[in-house]
């Protein structure tokens, strides 16, 4: 039984009998029990995924309807939330933290007969883009263990690409999607902001951050993407797809399509030679496919990440008040403290980089200060959606390395806050403007994954999905050996 393969083949092969809902899910759990150790994608195991499998068998047996996932193994991310279980966001400070709801992605997911496998590892709160700042320990890259899988989604990506499940659900505030599926190999997409309904993720940076697929392949990004899109009553910010079916002609090709190439995102200094070439070759490609490529600038994208990390620690700053261990924390003892000394022991739990996102998004808008940062930052925003508005008016995509290096060993850049935070250059701007993006597979070089970034225009996930299969299809990686 081959594991690592794709959502719609694991469908056919249930409806052609060729195994049983039981019998993947098995081996499966035996495959997380046998390479996870070492990979810590999962902070938890479902332990009724036999008993949900034997379900699911039943009612394909009794002729009765099954829903579109036929009991696919799904992980999901530890900041979405299902009822009557732990929804940790990879912090100490949730570590016994009931979750009292179903978020709607997982009630759509549970709804077409889907199977969550378990909840997968994270940086904490989602802030981080290694997976180094888990309060439970890194996963680590199945392509090289020294290395770092991406974050904050690390652990979806990493139980894709290592064949511990069919597809992950993670969360993108800055391309906390795209970039641990740049780094692990798999295919990642962030949908257009409100396409997917937020209610019951925890939330970080609400105006920006989204939930999306991570898969193996193009072609199983649609096929999540009509499960999870689409209007929420409990999210007033969700969009309406008119039940877009984003499977339909997704190989219709990108002949005469025009593709803007970002310069801003292409010769920027922290760009590595291996990527540059991947990025031009794919350029390559797409004109071989018959789109029409060219360079274009977006002025505004060296100001990007400075913008992105003011909004989002501002608003990150907001949310995080809540944990002051009256309303959500752990169990500690009152006697002795007054009230803000109480507070601040019971913080004291958060890791270093939520607390240095907490002190930035305290001081960033505060009295004598908001003018010179926090309303510029919102102004960088307001002049990229106005680049971005323009730039789509002459071209129907635009590329860039979705990172512009590859995965990097633990440790290396931790210590460099600005240079870590360099890293999400070219996938903040998607969130900033809220459009779509994916990035999809390209290369292996000396080892290690390289994947290429496309954006479209807002609720263009069609032609993003069509462009992205199209480029799909010109390699034959490898499967990782782990």
């Amino acid at each position: 039984m081959d594991l690592g393969i794709s959502a719609l083949n694991y469908v056919s092969g249930i409806k052609n009998n060729e195994f049983t809902v039981e019998e993947f899910i098995s081996k499966s759990l035996e495959r997380i029990n046998e390479v996870d150790k070492n990979l810590h994608a999962f902070l938890r195991i479902n332990d009724f995924a036999i008993k949900n499998a034997k379900q699911i068998d039943s009612k394909i047996k009794s002729n009765q309807n099954v829903g579109r996932c036929y009991g696919m193994p799904i992980s999901v991310k530890d900041n979405i939330c299902i009822e009557g279980s732990k929804t940790t966001c990879a912090s100490k400070v949730l570590e016994n933290f009931i979750a009292p709801h179903t978020s709607t992605v997982v009630s759509r997911l549970h709804s077409e007969d889907s199977i969550i496998i378990g909840k997968t590892n994270m940086d904490e709160f989602a802030m981080g883009l290694s997976t180094e700042f888990s309060a439970y320990g890194p996963s680590k890259n199945p392509w090289n263990t020294d290395c770092v899988p991406g974050g904050s989604s690390g652990g979806s990506g990493v139980s894709v690409a290592a064949n511990e499940c069919i597809a992950s659900l993670g969360s993108d505030t800055g391309g906390s999607i795209r970039n641990p599926a740049s780094f692990c190999s798999v295919v990642g997409l962030k949908p257009t902001y409100g396409l997917v309904s937020r209610y019951g993720l925890v939330s970080y940076a609400n105006s920006i951050e989204q939930i999306g697929p991570m898969t193996k392949t193009v072609e199983d990004s649609a096929f999540l993407l009509n499960i999870i899109s689409g209007i929420d009553p409990n999210d007033n910010t969700t969009l309406d797809n008119k039940n877009q079916d984003y499977l339909s002609d997704i190989d219709s090709g990108i002949s005469g399509k025009k593709i803007g190439i970002v310069g801003e995102m292409t010769n920027s200094d922290g760009l590595s030679t291996d990527v540059l070439n991947a990025t031009n070759d794919a350029t390559k490609t797409f004109e071989k496919l018959g789109a029409n490529c060219e360079q274009v600038s977006l002025q505004m994208v060296p100001y990007t990440v400075a913008a992105y990390y003011t909004i989002t620690s501002t608003e990150a700053g907001s949310n995080l008040a809540r944990y002051d261990n009256v309303r959500y924390g752990y169990d500690l003892d009152s006697s002795g403290f007054e009230f803000n000394s109480y507070i601040s022991q019971a913080r004291s739990k958060f890791g270093p980089e939520v607390i240095r996102r907490m002190i930035l998004g305290g001081f960033v808008p505060s009295a004598g200060h908001a003018g010179k940062y926090f309303l510029k930052a919102l102004k960088v925003k307001s002049k990229l959606i106005t680049e971005i508005k323009h730039v789509f008016e002459k071209f129907d995509f635009l590329i860039s390395p979705t990172v512009p290096i590859q995965p990097f060993k633990f440790g290396e850049k931790i210590n460099d806050p600005v240079s870590f935070m360099m890293v999400d250059i070219n996938t903040v701007t998607a969130n900033l403007t809220g459009i779509p993006a994916i990035s999809v597979p390209y290369k292996i070089t000396n080892g290690l994954p390289i994947g290429i970034q496309i954006m479209a225009n807002h609720l263009e996930e069609n032609s993003l999905l069509q462009a992205a299969y199209a480029l799909e299809k010109t390699v034959d990686l490898p499967e990782v050996s782990i």
